[in-house]
C-alpha cells in the first residue's frame, strides 16, 4: 500500500461514525466537584462518600469507559460557580445545594423553601411526584440533569443562645441559605448573612455571623461545634429542608451514549437510599457531637414549625410565587405533597 493511500485509508476511518463511536467508548473522563471535605469511599462527609460510590460503581459497571476525578473542598472551583459551569459545560458534575443557584435561575430556590418540606417522606416523594418531575424539566431547561435526589433536614449553630422560635432571631445576624430563608429571617427580625457554607466557621468565628443554619452534615462537618455555643436539631422536626443533589451538565449528558446515559441515572438513583440514611443518621449524631464540645442542644416541636411555617406563607412562598409563571406552578404542585 503506498503512503498516499493508507492517509486515505485511516482518513475515512478518523472520520467514519464506528471509529468515533470506538474512540469514544475507550475512556470519557468525567470531573465532580463539590464544597465539603473530602474523605474516603467508607469516611467523612456522607455527601462526599456518595460522589465516590456514584464514581466507583459507575466506573465497574461501564467497565472503564467513564471514569472520573473527585474534587472536594471547592477545590476545582469556588462553591458559587459550580451550577453556572454545569449549565455551560465547562464542569461535568457537582453535589451542591439547588438554592445556591438561586439568584442564577429563580426556580431553583423551592429546593430550600421553608415550610414547604416538612419531613424526608414528603421531600422524596418529590422525585416522582407533579413537582418534581415539572422541576426536572425546568433544570432540563437551563442544562442540569439530576442523578441523585438529596433531601437534608437542617438545624441551626449559634454561638449564643439557641434558636427556637421566631423571636429568638431578632438582632442576631443570621446566615439562612437562600433568599427565601432570609425573608423569613428578616421578618423575625434578624439581620441576614450570606455565603455558602463552607465559610461559615470563620464568619462565627470572627464574629461576622452569630447563628447559621445549615444541614445536619455540614454542622458535623465544618466543625462548627467549635464555635457554637448552641445547636437547635432538625431530628425531631424542622421548618426546612435542602435539596442537594448529584447534577451533571446535561451538554456533557448529552454526549455520552444512551446506555451510559442510563447507567449514570440508574447508579444515581441506587444512592438515594444510602443518602437518605445518612442524612438521618446525622440529625442524630450532630446532637451527640455539639453536647459533647459543651453547646446546649434543643430540638423543635410541631407547634414551633408551625410558627415559623406561618411567617413562610405570607413572606418566603408569596415572593417566591410572585416571581414567575414556573415558580408559581411549582409552588402549587409542591403544595400538594404538604
Amino acid at each position: 500500500m503506498t503512503v498516499m493511500t493508507r492517509r486515505t485509508v485511516l482518513a475515512a476511518l478518523a472520520s467514519s461514525p464506528l471509529w468515533m463511536h470506538n474512540a469514544w467508548a475507550q475512556t470519557t473522563s468525567l470531573k465532580i466537584s463539590h464544597q465539603f471535605p473530602g474523605g474516603t469511599i467508607s469516611e467523612g462527609d456522607f455527601r462526599d462518600r456518595l460522589c465516590r460510590m456514584f464514581a466507583a460503581e459507575v466506573e465497574k459497571r461501564s467497565k472503564g469507559t467513564l471514569k472520573f476525578s473527585i474534587y472536594p473542598g471547592s477545590s476545582l472551583m469556588k462553591t458559587n460557580s459550580q451550577f453556572s459551569a454545569m449549565r455551560k459545560g465547562a464542569l461535568d458534575l457537582s453535589l451542591v445545594p439547588l438554592s445556591y443557584a438561586g439568584g442564577e435561575v429563580p426556580e431553583v430556590n423551592i429546593g430550600l423553601m421553608p415550610g414547604l418540606v416538612t419531613t424526608y417522606e414528603q421531600g422524596y416523594s418529590w422525585k416522582n411526584a407533579e413537582v418534581g418531575k415539572e422541576l426536572a424539566r425546568i433544570l432540563a431547561e437551563k442544562g442540569i440533569v439530576v442523578l441523585s435526589w438529596i433531601w437534608q433536614a437542617g438545624g441551626v449553630a449559634s454561638r449564643s443562645k439557641p434558636i427556637v422560635e421566631p423571636e429568638d432571631v431578632r438582632g442576631m445576624k443570621v446566615r439562612g441559605g437562600s433568599r427565601e430563608m432570609d425573608l423569613i429571617l428578616k421578618a423575625a427580625g434578624a439581620a441576614v448573612v450570606t455565603l455558602p457554607s463552607n465559610e461559615i466557621y470563620a464568619a462565627m468565628q470572627t464574629g461576622a455571623m452569630d447563628a447559621a443554619l445549615t444541614s445536619s452534615t455540614s454542622l458535623i462537618s465544618f466543625r462548627l461545634e467549635e464555635v457554637s455555643k448552641a445547636l437547635t436539631t432538625g431530628r425531631g422536626g424542622a421548618y426546612w429542608f435542602m435539596f442537594e443533589p448529584l447534577m451533571m451538565s446535561k451538554a456533557i449528558f448529552d454526549r455520552l451514549s444512551k446506555e451510559q446515559q442510563a447507567l449514570l441515572m440508574a447508579v444515581g438513583g441506587e444512592l438515594e437510599t444510602f443518602a437518605r440514611t445518612s442524612a438521618q443518621a446525622d440529625d442524630a449524631a450532630v446532637a451527640a457531637v455539639y453536647q459533647k464540645a459543651g453547646a446546649k442542644v434543643v430540638d423543635l416541636n410541631a407547634t414551633i414549625v408551625k410558627k415559623w411555617q406561618a411567617i413562610a406563607r405570607t413572606t418566603a412562598w408569596t415572593d417566591y410565587r410572585e416571581k414567575n409563571a414556573n415558580c408559581a406552578k411549582l409552588l402549587a404542585l409542591a403544595e400538594k405533597t404538604l
